[in-house]
């Protein structure tokens, strides 16, 4: 009996130390996807900042696969002790599960909200030597090609996936999905003409669009965005009610203990707030966001049930 009070008493104070003294060692945070797409610059701005608060360093790894599912996936099975987060997007938590018949994960139970990280607009971009400038005349073209016109994306199941396909059927053109493993190959495949258009993240467009490889001919937000004022919506370029950003957000293994899951998303909020992080978000088009775990909760329900309506509304489904 003394040995077993011994032992739980043990237990007892390692847990407590653990929360108390977090994070303890260098913490993993997993982007499901390529390095250069939205979760990717996220994690790495906000580890960065986390990195001189904890003085410990947060390690970003990419691992793409499955339109995000390989990496969440990863995290999913991962110890519930803080030290293995996720760079998780609304593709993977509101959006992908809507879309196979049989899903691996299941967000809400699989997984302890943390913090809103980001959100970025979306934006049709097209090689710079695309036949149209306008999404009439985008439009206009998609039509008179037999097979449609190929768009990229980040991968299956993802908003950009979800975006391009939405907008096909609202306006009644024929296109072709081409995934790629992230928003930045994406990006890349569209500057190398490899596709004429895609539906990428701002910030994965921006630096092509400077190097004059990539056009942009619409952003999918209700406003012109700061980054690029001269970009007309696609709302104001003739198609009501045509909007979508993409945010990104920490998450932890469900499991993982309350104190540590206050800790982290105390201590990202307060990255979040800094003047040169807010600045480097800005600078990618993203702007940062910020919550409490339950206002994360709250967004990712809310969120999945609005694009499984689209889901089921458009009839797209994955195997």
């Amino acid at each position: 009996m003394r040995w077993i009070i011994s032992l739980l008493l043990s237990v007892f104070a390692v847990i407590g130390a653990r929360a108390e003294d977090y994070p303890a060692r260098p913490v993993k945070v997993i982007v499901p996807y390529a390095p250069g797409g939205v979760s990717d610059i996220a994690a790495r701005i906000v580890g960065n900042k986390l990195s001189e608060i904890w003085k410990q360093q947060v390690v970003i790894e990419n691992r793409p696969g499955g339109g995000g599912v390989v990496g969440t996936q990863a995290v999913a099975k991962a110890p519930a002790d803080g030290y293995t987060l996720l760079a998780a997007t609304v593709s993977e938590f509101a959006i992908t599960q809507h879309l196979y018949a049989k899903f691996p994960l299941d967000p809400i139970k699989d997984f302890a909200p943390i913090t809103l990280l980001s959100d970025t607009p979306l934006m049709f971009a097209a090689h710079i030597s695309a036949p149209f400038n306008t999404v009439g005349e985008m439009i206009a073209y998609a039509k008179s090609q037999p097979g449609g016109l190929a768009f990229a994306s980040p991968g299956n199941g993802t908003l950009n996936h979800l975006t391009g396909e939405r907008f096909a059927f609202e306006t009644h053109v024929k296109m072709l999905h081409v995934p790629y493993k992230g928003g930045g190959p994406a990006g890349a495949a569209i500057a190398s003409g490899e596709v004429p258009v895609g539906v990428v993240a701002a910030s994965s467009a921006i630096t092509f669009i400077k190097g004059g490889r990539v056009k942009a001919i619409a952003v999918t937000m209700a406003k012109r965005i700061p980054l690029g004022p001269e970009w007309p919506t696609v709302v104001e370029s003739g198609v009501p009610g045509f909007e979508a950003s993409n945010w990104v957000a920490m998450v932890a293994p469900a499991g993982t203990a309350k104190d540590i899951i206050a800790k982290i998303s105390a201590d990202t909020n307060r990255a979040l707030k800094l003047a040169d992080v807010r600045e480097r978000f800005a600078g990618v088009g993203a702007e940062p966001v910020g919550s409490t775990p339950e206002e994360l909760g709250a967004r990712i329900r809310s969120d999945s049930e609005r694009y499984g309506k689209i889901a089921r509304q458009l009839n797209i489904k994955l195997d």
